[in-house]
């Protein structure tokens, strides 16, 4: 864990570090698809030795369970494999020929973060490889309550295949900038070229409610870091990066379009990126107010920051999961965050969910 106060990184050990991470996840779903690819084979071979079984004893005891034991052998083979070579956990709907519908290791262009309580829409992926952030090398750790800590491949029925990030990391956890937004440049390593964000966010409109969705149209950094401090990755991106569509106008007007067709209302507004981890007094809640903010929280602003540095295509999605400080005579708590978010979880997952499939 790195120097919250804004150590600036060594840029080759920090080249070094981010190629280390995506090398070691390459290598993860790589070994994730061997091994479902071999599971499928053994269940196939199986089969065909149970049929062969059967065709030879026609009509006896023998071959009604050879017959069982063949299919039974197939479909274990083909509906699931076990840890990969290095660990990764898969599930294989595989057909007939043993394989999944895009393999594990099929590294897709999109990539969602998901915030605090909201990582149950991962457990809607199909075909899933999971690796757990304590896996990877270089890779930071989510200590915040809420984040599961994994990163997890797998597809949206009806729609692309993603990567999906069950939690992430926080410069109010300990992190310094560059650390807290290292897994950004590894995604962008990967291939990924579009990016959701999501978040729990505190409202400054009195007029909106807990479990209202919004479509973060711009962003006020207000953590006092840039990410982008330091030696420019000029790999990735310019020294000065432009932000003045940090939130890519196609994307947001695509999540317009899922809420549409699902009927989902959908807010929308300027996001404050707090450095927390004490939330928001009432005066700083009037003044964000007053800046002509809609939803104030402890994230996002760094990730998006060093995406549009990185040439990635981003979209944000906040739960508003609570009235900021000041709004209602109650003191907040992170209780009633999660609680919030799990609360709005259906309504959030149907709208990402459809999302990805119109992204297709």
């Amino acid at each position: 864990m790195g120097d919250a106060g804004g150590r600036l990184p060594d840029i080759d050990a920090e080249r070094a570090n981010i190629r280390e991470a995506a090398s070691y996840i390459r290598s993860r779903l790589a070994g994730a698809r061997a091994d479902c690819e071999g599971a499928g084979a053994a269940g196939a071979r199986a089969e065909g030795a149970g049929d062969g079984a059967a065709g030879a004893q026609a009509g006896g005891e023998d071959a009604a369970g050879a017959r069982a034991g063949g299919a039974m052998a197939s479909g274990d083979g083909a509906r699931t494999c076990g840890d990969g070579a290095a660990g990764a956990r898969i599930a294989c709907d595989g057909a007939a020929g043993g394989r999944a519908e895009g393999a594990a290791g099929d590294i897709p262009d999109i990539a969602v973060v998901l915030g605090s309580g909201l990582g149950g829409f991962a457990g809607r992926l199909a075909d899933a490889a999971t690796i757990p952030y304590a896996d990877i090398p270089r890779f930071a750790r989510s200590t915040a309550p809420g984040h599961k800590g994994n990163l997890i491949v797998g597809k949206i029925a009806g729609g692309p295949r993603v990567i999906c990030m069950q939690g992430r990391f926080h410069m109010y956890e300990g992190y310094a900038a560059p650390e807290a937004t290292r897994h950004v440049r590894v995604l962008r390593e990967l291939g990924v070229s579009r990016l959701i964000l999501t978040n729990a966010s505190g409202g400054l409109n009195p007029a909106w409610s807990a479990g209202d969705l919004m479509l973060i149209e711009d962003h006020i950094n207000f953590t006092g870091q840039n990410p982008l401090t330091g030696p420019n990755f000029s790999e990735y991106g310019p020294r000065f990066p432009d932000m003045s569509f940090a939130y890519d106008p196609g994307l947001r007007e695509t999540v317009r379009r899922a809420a549409g067709s699902l009927s989902i209302p959908l807010r929308e507004g300027v996001y404050v990126g707090f450095l927390g981890p004490s939330f928001e007094t009432p005066a700083e809640i009037r003044m964000f107010q007053a800046l002509g903010a809609s939803a104030v929280g402890m994230s996002t602003v760094p990730e998006a920051i060093v995406a549009n540095h990185c040439g990635m295509k981003v979209c944000g999605i906040s739960c508003v999961t609570n009235l900021a400080a000041g709004i209602l005579a109650q003191p907040l708590t992170s209780e009633e965050v999660l609680e919030s978010a799990a609360k709005a979880g259906p309504l959030f997952e149907a709208l990402l969910e459809e999302t990805l499939r119109l992204l297709r």
